[in-house]
């Protein structure tokens, strides 16, 4: 009845698929990678992907004429095996033995990688920044009593004169600021009306007591301003404020000379003392302007005015001194002219004499005082413009001695010969003398405008002194930039050696705590917060560094004011 049965259901296929999953070793041979054995039979296409794992997989087919065929595994490791709950079918060879599997592989065992999370921070975070009292108070627009309640951080002052000062978080000033005015929109247009006002009184910032006795908690006590009275009393301006009064009675008395003889050369030397006290008048300006206090604006000072001040007197000599000498002298020559007794040119040339030749002496003692607290010698001192003041004071007055000199000379040649030429030749003279002051003075203090740098040896001094210490490994891009009156601006990239630094943190840390921190780390956010805590710290160690290595620097080279020491 069972054949009967089959062959009543004709070629109609009956397919059963049983699939049995093994885990046995691969045979040899019997790898097959990807979608590549294909099982055919009457029509029938079967497609097994292949795994990499040594998995056994079984087909039956079962046709109408009660034949069962079986084919050969398609996966690597796969055996041929009957199974034994067929063994009662119609047609099966029960000669045929039955295969058994061999014994499965070791489990796979799969390590797990613990990755900690990257945070996204975004083009712009500023959650944990930090910024100073008086700062909020500006740009937030609050008061000191709205800064109480908030949390204070004590961090590592930038200044040399404070070694601490207290910042705040920005997120809690911001949130303090909106719980203050409402929103940002209020903040913001608080801030557009404060500017507006700050624009229209800037002469005036404080006019407000209140305000003013609020922001004294922040910006405390400041350095007096230095009186513009005592600059002129010491130094550079004492020298200047001499050679003003001298210059001023020189000119006068020589005019006086000019119109009584006619004398082209007197005429020379009363231009002369004109321009001199007009430039050093120019210089005390310049001094004056020096001393004013750094602003926002101008963060470095205002030092470099007595540059300018020397490179225009330079100029104003070369115009007005040098110009209207040679124009006079060259109209004598043209147009000679006779001369008058030269009685009373003698007696003020020999005033004059004296008169400057006391300003030269006052402007060279003060230059042999500067050059000896430098370690320079005088001529160094000149050539390298050291102070720009005092060598526009030497160079004019020793041009003033040598152009009396040259004006007496050529007077008593007029004198004696009645040729009114030596006279006018004296007046070229004088004029040349003040063209090759005008021309140094414009050419040092243009080298000193322009930025140059200190002496090799000294820079080399302080290289030595950054490479011997241990926590830098090398120093890169060194440039010492001498920006006038003593004061050097030095920078260098520095390369930090992070072993030293960590251990210097280390020294001063307990170590039977920090082990025990390292023994409670189970968990990558464990080891998130023990990196954070002591990952700041060794920052703050970096910056102590950073710090100690700039006052180095200036104890070593005490001109050197500002220091930029950048991180490789």
């Amino acid at each position: 009845m069972a054949g009967v049965s089959a062959q009543s259901r004709g070629w109609s296929s009956l397919c059963r698929l049983y699939l049995r999953l093994h885990a046995v070793r691969a045979s040899p041979g019997t790898v097959c990678h990807g979608w590549q054995n294909t099982l055919k039979s009457r029509g029938v296409l079967c497609l097994m992907p292949s795994s990499r794992l040594p998995v056994q997989a079984q087909i039956r087919l079962y046709t109408s004429d009660d034949q069962k065929e079986t084919n050969r595994p398609t996966e690597p490791g796969a055996s041929s095996s009957t199974d034994k709950s067929t063994a009662g079918t119609p047609g099966q060879d029960p000669s045929k033995p039955e295969q058994k599997g061999v014994l499965p592989p070791d489990p796979i065992q799969v390590k797990v990688k613990a990755v900690l999370k990257k945070r996204d921070y975004g083009t712009i975070y500023m959650k944990n920044n930090f910024i100073t009292g008086v700062r909020a108070m500006n740009e937030f627009c609050l008061k000191p009593s709205d800064l109480e309640p908030l949390r204070k951080i004590r961090r590592r002052s930038p200044h040399d004169d404070t070694e601490s000062f207290t910042v705040f978080l920005r997120s809690d000033v911001e949130t303090k600021a909106v719980e203050v005015w409402g929103s940002p929109e209020a903040i913001f247009r608080e801030r557009k009306l404060r500017k507006e006002e700050e624009i229209a009184y800037k002469e005036n910032m404080f006019k407000n007591q209140k305000l003013l006795k609020e922001y004294k908690e922040f910006l405390g006590t400041t350095k007096p301003r230095l009186s513009t009275s005592s600059i002129f009393l010491k130094g550079p301006g004492k020298v200047v404020m001499v050679a003003i009064c001298i210059n001023g009675l020189n000119f006068f008395f020589k005019l006086l000379a000019w119109v009584y003889t006619g004398s082209s050369s007197m005429f020379s030397e009363a231009i002369h003392s004109l321009a001199d006290t007009c430039n050093q008048a120019l210089l005390a300006l310049g001094i004056a302007q020096s001393v004013r206090t750094p602003d926002p604006g101008h963060p470095y000072g205002f030092t470099n005015m007595r540059y300018i001040a020397s490179l225009i007197s330079g100029v104003g000599i070369f115009m007005m001194g040098s110009g209207l000498s040679w124009y006079h002298g060259i109209m004598g020559l043209m147009h000679p002219q006779p001369i008058e007794s030269f009685l009373w040119a003698y007696c003020i040339l020999a005033g004059s004499l004296v008169s400057e030749g006391a300003t030269l002496l006052v402007a060279v003692n003060e230059i042999r005082k500067s050059a000896r607290a430098k370690g320079l010698s005088f001529y160094e001192y000149v050539i390298q413009a050291r102070d720009p003041s005092t060598n526009v004071v030497l160079m004019e007055d020793a041009a003033a001695v040598l152009g009396v000199l040259m004006a007496a000379s050529c007077m008593g040649l007029t004198s004696l010969t009645g040729n009114p030429l030596y006279d006018s030749l004296g007046s070229l003279g004088v004029g040349t003398l003040l063209g090759a002051v005008s021309a140094f003075l414009i050419y040092t203090n243009t080298e000193a405008l322009i930025g140059r740098s200190i002496q090799p040896e000294q820079v080399q001094r302080l290289i030595e002194l950054l490479e011997s210490d241990p926590a830098v490994r090398a120093i890169h891009d060194v440039k010492a930039t001498d920006m006038g009156m003593s004061k050097v601006r030095f920078k260098a990239e520095v390369d930090f050696d992070g072993r030293v630094v960590t251990r210097l943190y280390l020294e001063k840390q307990d170590i039977d705590q920090v082990l025990q921190e390292i023994s409670q780390v189970k968990t990558t956010e464990d080891l998130e917060a023990f990196m954070l805590k002591h990952g700041e710290n060794i920052i703050d160690t970096l910056g102590a560094e950073v710090d100690r290595l700039e006052k180095d620097l200036k104890q070593c080279n005490p001109e050197v004011r500002h220091v930029d020491l950048e991180i490789l």
